[in-house]
């Protein structure tokens, strides 16, 4: 067994268990969030009960409670919702690890953006990680914290900020995922470090047959509905390497900025309507998530290379050998691997012509390729190979 085809698995497994534990998690956040909004107070409700929603789901009916801190007694079935959590930001580190850390001079580190060893891309990312979780909970916990509209300002900053550092230190692909995983820590920590350690406070107190501090509660909640928000974004980060209109994008982090009004907005409108007033004093979400998504899209639209000039064959044949064939071949010279990508090879004329459409995506509307740009494909190569693509197309 090769250590590549090892490294294959372990991406493949972590990816495969890391998919599983976040679904669980977002649909516990998106259930909890939902059931909150729809409580309702009626008649004869129990003392210290908020509200209670009725709902059916496979054929039952179900009744539910939420109390305003806590109900003096708890029964010993107590089911926590926090592993689903805990084990997705786990399997999502390990695969960063395996993905990125493992294959930072392809995967992670571009030359033309910074020079940087392997090590130092490494610590670069620890080390982002751990301090922006840091400056969001000193933020949470300073008197911004209390003005949630001022709240969500500084945070879309403190992430479009983060973008932009990533991108003028990281490839395209590690910038967009770096931002990903740095949204995912806060999230993951708000769980491991705020909302589970304080509902073990309340329970505490109850045990001890003491009055549960209030202010506990509603401390869980608010980093409970800042993951919520942050949701719909963090999935789009997560898959962003697959689409190289955004990694490749040259002001990729004005990009996050979009995608956090288009995610954010989304689920405000989504959120309101399970409280039922989405269409009328927050009907404005919908439109603006739709001002946001067109921006992008514009943003991202191709260039044209049909206007230059004319390309030989053979000067696109001699691009595609320099910077495409030591990976995209029968026998890949590329030490990271043992056959070709995707099963695309280039290292024909005819291979390129029936590639076209992904190497223009990967190698021409954007730098994702060459990986880590190793063999430094130049603006004036991807344009020279764009113009042949298109004369194809004529």
């Amino acid at each position: 067994m090769t250590f590549a085809f090892a490294m294959d698995w372990m991406n493949l497994l972590f990816r495969w268990a890391h998919l599983i534990v976040g679904i669980g998690w977002i649909g516990t956040s998106f259930y909890f969030i939902a059931l909150d909004l729809s409580l309702r107070k009626r008649p004869g409700m129990k003392d210290g009960v908020a509200g209670t929603a009725w709902e059916v789901h496979g054929g039952g009916f179900y009744h539910v409670e939420k109390y305003l801190v806590a109900p003096k007694e708890l029964p010993e079935d107590l089911i926590w919702y926090k592993w689903e959590a805990y084990l997705t930001w786990m399997t999502g580190f390990a695969l960063l690890v395996v993905q990125y850390y493992a294959n930072a001079s392809a995967y992670l580190i571009d030359p033309s953006v910074l020079e940087l060893t392997p090590g130092e891309a490494v610590l670069i990312s620890m080390l982002s990680l751990g301090g922006g979780w840091l400056v969001y909970d000193r933020l949470c916990k300073s008197p911004v914290g209390r003005n949630t509209p001022l709240l969500a300002v500084c945070l879309f900053v403190l992430i479009v900020g983060a973008a932009y550092l990533f991108t003028h230190v990281f490839s395209g692909r590690g910038a967009l995922i770096h931002v990903g995983a740095f949204v995912g820590t806060i999230m993951a920590v708000n769980v491991f470090g705020i909302i589970i350690p304080n509902q073990k406070k309340i329970a505490a107190s109850l045990m001890a047959g003491e009055a549960p501090d209030p202010r506990l509660g509603a401390i869980g909640k608010q980093r409970s509905v800042h993951n919520n928000y942050l949701t719909l974004p963090v999935l789009l980060m997560m898959v962003s390497n697959h689409y190289p209109m955004l990694t490749g994008h040259p002001q990729s982090w004005l990009l996050v900025a979009l995608i956090l009004v288009i995610g954010g907005m989304v689920r405000h409108f989504l959120n309101r309507h399970d409280a039922g007033d989405a269409f009328g004093k927050f009907w404005w979400a919908l439109p603006l998530a739709a001002i946001g998504l067109i921006t992008a899209m514009i943003m991202t639209a191709p260039r044209d290379f049909s206007g230059a000039g004319q390309v030989s064959d053979a000067t696109a044949k001699a691009l595609i050998t320099t910077h495409c064939a030591m990976c995209h071949a029968a026998t890949p010279t590329h030490e990271g691997f043992e056959e070709a990508p995707k099963g695309i090879h280039l290292e024909s004329v005819a291979d390129l012509r029936r590639y076209a459409d992904q190497v223009m995506a990967q190698a021409v509307q954007s730098d994702a390729m060459p990986l880590g740009n190793e063999t430094g494909m130049s603006d004036e190569d991807r344009a020279t190979l764009g113009a042949w693509i298109s004369q194809q197309k004529k």
